[in-house]
C-alpha cells in the first residue's frame, strides 16, 4: 500500500511475475491486498502478471477490477502440450481447463488479457508461428506478446544451452543488447536462426493483421471494455513488430559475424526470411 502511494503517476505496471500466486494462502492474501486497494482509492489503474488460474475465483477477479486491475498478462507460453511440459506449466496441463472460457471469466469484470507465447521450444517446428497466432486468438486474448526462448546467465536453461554449445551472442557487455526477448539469442533443435525469425514475423503478421485488430477493438467497445486503451495496444505491438522486422538484417549479420550456426537441422532460405518480412510491412 505504501508503495502504490509514493508512486505519483497514475497508470503502474506490477512486476511481480505472478501477483495473485498458487496456492490458498496466495489467494488470500491477494484478496487483502485488493481490499485494501480499493478503500484507499488511490485513484491508481494498473496491469499485473498471473498464471491462468486468476481466472477460477470470481471474487478475486472482481476485487482486482476494484483495486483498479484493467489488464493482466497470462502466460500461455505454448499451443502444445508437449510445450507446455517442456516449460513446466502445469496449470495450463489441467485437462480440464478450457483457456477460452478462463479469459472470457476474467474479460467479463472488464479486465483486458494480454497472452503471452514463447517460440523457440526445443518441440516448435516450422508453422509453430501461425499456430500461435491461430490459438491466441481462439483463446480470445485482445493483445498477443509473443517472444523467444531466452537463456539468461545463472538459469537452468542458460546451464543447458550452455553446455551444448547453443548460445549464440554471449559476449558480454556487448550483446545484452540483444537480450530483450525479441531476438533469438540461442539455437533451437528444430529451427535454423533464419527459420525461427520467419516464424515470430508470420506470428505477428497473422494475429496483428488490420482486420483482426480492428474485430477486437470492436469487441470491446460491444462490451464496453477500454477500446480505447485495447486499441492503442494493438496499434502499438502492430508497429514495433513491423519495426522488430527491421532490425533483423542487422541482427543476422551480427550473429553471423560472431559465430558459427552448429545447430541448424531446418535450414530456412534467407529469401523466405525477407519476404515474410516485406509482407509484414506492407500488411
Amino acid at each position: 500500500m505504501r508503495e502504490f502511494q509514493s508512486i505519483p503517476e497514475k497508470r503502474v505496471l506490477v512486476v511481480d511475475d505472478n501477483l495473485v500466486g498458487t496456492r490458498p494462502e496466495h489467494i488470500a492474501r491477494a484478496k487483502e491486498l485488493f481490499r485494501a486497494l480499493a478503500m484507499a482509492k488511490l485513484g491508481k489503474e494498473w496491469i499485473a502478471q498471473a498464471t491462468i488460474n486468476f481466472a477460477d475465483d470470481d471474487e478475486l477477479v472482481s476485487l482486482a477490477w476494484d483495486a483498479g486491475c484493467r489488464g493482466v498478462f497470462i502466460g500461455f507460453e505454448s499451443p502444445t502440450a508437449e510445450g507446455l511440459r517442456e516449460l513446466g506449466k502445469k496449470f495450463n496441463l489441467r485437462m480440464d481447463r478450457d483457456f477460452r472460457a478462463s479469459v472470457r471469466r476474467i474479460q467479463r469484470h472488464r479486465i483486458l488479457v494480454m497472452g503471452s507465447f514463447i517460440i523457440g521450444l526445443d518441440v516448435d517446428e516450422v508453422g509453430i508461428g501461425e499456430r500461435v497466432a491461430e490459438t491466441a486468438k481462439q483463446y480470445g486474448v485482445d493483445s498477443l506478446n509473443a517472444l523467444y526462448l531466452t537463456p539468461l546467465p545463472g538459469t537452468r536453461l542458460w546451464e543447458q544451452m550452455s553446455n551444448e554449445d547453443r548460445i549464440t551472442l554471449k559476449a558480454f557487455p556487448e550483446d545484452w543488447r540483444y537480450y530483450t526477448l525479441t531476438f533469438p539469442v540461442a539455437q533451437c533443435r528444430r529451427l535454423s536462426r533464419d527459420a525461427v525469425i520467419k516464424e515470430m514475423i508470420d506470428c505477428n503478421r497473422i494475429f496483428y493483421s488490420m482486420p483482426r485488430v480492428i474485430r477486437r477493438v470492436w469487441s470491446c467497445v460491444w462490451e464496453r471494455r477500454m477500446p480505447l486503451i485495447n486499441l492503442v495496444t494493438n496499434l502499438s505491438s502492430r508497429n514495433n513488430s513491423r519495426v522488430e522486422c527491421r532490425t533483423y538484417a542487422d541482427f543476422q549479420k551480427h550473429v553471423r559475424g560472431s559465430s558459427p550456426e552448429p545447430w541448424a537441422p531446418v535450414s530456412a532460405d534467407r529469401a523466405q526470411v525477407r519476404t515474410a518480412a516485406s509482407a509484414s510491412l506492407d500488411a
